[in-house]
């Protein structure tokens, strides 16, 4: 049997799959009036994938998460540090300062 076997496939295929879905949710839909709007509304949500309790789901939805950060940091730079990164790091900024 290789290294890792069925189980690392899975995760590799579940890692892809978390991956498309963060990059479509990273696109901005041409329906939206503007890309910052489109942010301003995503942004929030991404952030509360992070936080689901249900320990089943939790693993997809922060590794959805992760991967729509990243896409999102890489495509718009400057909107994701100001709408996703900063709150993200809002709380350790916040125990940083005390």
């Amino acid at each position: 049997a290789a290294v890792g076997g069925a189980g690392a496939e899975a995760a590799a295929l579940d890692w892809r799959k978390c991956d498309a879905v963060g990059k479509i949710l990273a696109a901005c839909p041409q329906q939206c009036l503007s890309l910052e709007d489109y942010y301003r509304q995503v942004c929030p949500q991404i952030l509360d994938l992070l936080h689901v309790q249900d320990k089943v789901s939790a693993r997809q939805f922060q590794r959805v998460a992760a991967s729509t950060v990243l896409s999102m940091a890489r495509e718009q730079p400057q909107l994701a540090e100001r709408l996703l990164l900063q709150p993200l790091l809002a709380p350790l900024r916040r125990c940083s300062e005390a």
